[in-house]
């Protein structure tokens, strides 16, 4: 066992290196540059179309889709996980707290991919077995006309974030409530188990409404609670904020040497860790854009666009900033463990129990999210012959998962999930002429009231 970890951890380290990562920040440039920073032009528009109509007229989805907030929120669930506090604490530990200003660049480049992915899984969505499907697998498939690349990319996020993604999270969330209420960890995987073959077994109504309803719940839960820990600490707001700024470019000059990290550690983990946190560029979140129900495609760029201001520059921020803001970012401490800290620090001993349930809740979300993008894969490879399966394996994960040591499944999952990565930049990079031509439509056209050529018709 400890070979086959040597050699996949050898692995990631090829395909996690600064190619990749460059890739994937290129490719936001790229396409931040040909849409004329849409996520600056657009971004009060964006926050317009997600979120109007959230006290309106409540939609339930079925085979046609479901709501743009919907689909949102379910994006937003796999987006928001427990990388938003392990993540974030580790780019801090390893980078300094000048990585969160590379974390807050790779965002904003990372809408600019995010709004092309939801683009392309909107003009490339199907019908299939009665049911409205897309994602990246389609458009491999139709726009690219490659049949076998879009097979490669169905397998890799199967694994990586149907099987030993969600492995990783049941390990998370069992550990946390493990520790701060003292059950044990095979109990929670269970009950976590129960909870998720409950929702999943409704298929996409249910799913759709779960995550509509608990996403604002544990984003807005989580958000006061990194205020008033923050608030408590205002005197060193605008220090740390320095500290972000100063230590993107001179890590020892903003932490006085406490930190020995370099400008390219602080580059490297903030990019990575961004980059892991809103997804974009992945080619997971496209699966709930897909089936969206909106007029045009890019009413539904627009939305993918605010999933990563929510994850990125709201949640990952206030992580940030509450590990900072607490000093606990000098004590040597890393992952979960330091967020946890911060959290202690502001609240005592109540802290603790925060983050487990902020842990579990999370935790619950993406396995939600990660789940439906892998089962959209499952039907795109299988059909719905292959959903039953599917759905025993995934739970039966969960429940393994939060009994055994992960660095191994870790270690898989980071790996086919930069196996997905490369067709799903492929064909973004492929078809950059294309998702021009769809906002220059909805520019030009759609939103002048004029007849629009990629305007959304039943299928």
């Amino acid at each position: 066992m400890d070979s086959i970890h040597e050699v996949v951890t050898e692995i990631n380290s090829i395909l996690w290196g600064p190619v990749m990562l460059f890739l994937l920040l290129g490719t936001g440039v790229i396409f931040t540059f040909k849409l004329k920073f849409i996520q600056i032009r657009k971004l009060k528009k964006a926050f317009k179309e997600s979120f109007s109509n959230v006290f309106g007229k409540k939609y339930k989805a079925d085979e046609d889709g479901m709501s743009s907030f919907q689909a949102l929120s379910t994006a937003i669930a796999a987006q928001v996980g427990t990388g938003n506090l392990a993540g974030v604490a580790t780019a801090i530990a390893a980078g300094g707290p000048g990585a969160i200003f590379w974390m807050w660049i790779s965002g904003f480049f990372g809408m600019g991919t995010i709004f092309a992915e939801a683009i392309l899984a909107q003009v490339f969505k199907k019908r299939e077995g009665g049911t409205v499907v897309g994602g990246p697998a389609y458009y491999i498939r139709d726009g690219l006309k490659n049949k076998y690349l879009a097979g490669f990319f169905s397998v890799a996020i199967i694994l990586a974030l149907g099987f030993m993604g969600n492995m990783v999270q049941s390990n998370s969330v069992g550990e946390a409530v493990s520790v701060a209420f003292g059950i044990p960890s095979l109990a929670v995987g269970i009950v976590v188990a129960i909870i998720v073959g409950m929702i999943i077994i409704g298929g996409i109504g249910r799913i759709a409404s779960f995550t509509e309803r608990i996403v604002p719940f544990m984003a807005v839960i989580y958000i006061v609670g990194s205020l008033v820990v923050v608030s408590l600490n205002w005197d060193s707001i605008l220090p740390s904020l320095r500290m972000i700024i100063y230590g993107a470019f001179n890590p020892q000059a903003a932490t006085g040497g406490i930190i020995g990290v370099t400008v390219k550690e602080a580059f490297r983990y903030g990019i990575a860790r961004g980059l892991f946190s809103n997804e974009a560029g992945m080619g997971s979140t496209p699966h709930a854009h897909a089936v969206a129900k909106v007029k045009h495609p890019g009413q539904q760029g627009l939305v993918a666009m605010m999933g990563v201001v929510i994850d990125t520059g709201v949640v990952c921020t206030l992580t940030a900033m509450v590990i900072l803001t607490t000093g606990v970012f000098e004590t040597g401490l890393s992952g979960a463990a330091l967020t946890q800290a911060g959290f202690v620090e502001g609240f005592g001993g109540f802290g603790a129990y925060f983050i487990a349930v902020c842990l579990f809740f999370f935790a619950l979300s993406t396995i939600i999210g990660w789940y439906y993008f892998g089962e959209s894969n499952v039907r795109y490879l299988f059909g719905i012959k292959g959903l039953m399966p599917y759905r025993i394996i995934v739970l039966a994960c969960i429940v393994i998962g939060t009994v055994m040591r992960v660095e191994i499944v870790w270690e898989l999952a980071d790996a086919f999930n930069g196996l997905m990565v490369i067709p799903n930049l492929i064909a973004l990079l492929g078809m950059v002429s294309l998702v021009v031509k769809v906002v220059n439509d909805f520019e030009d056209s759609f939103e002048k009231g004029k007849k629009s050529v990629y305007i959304n018709k039943e299928i």
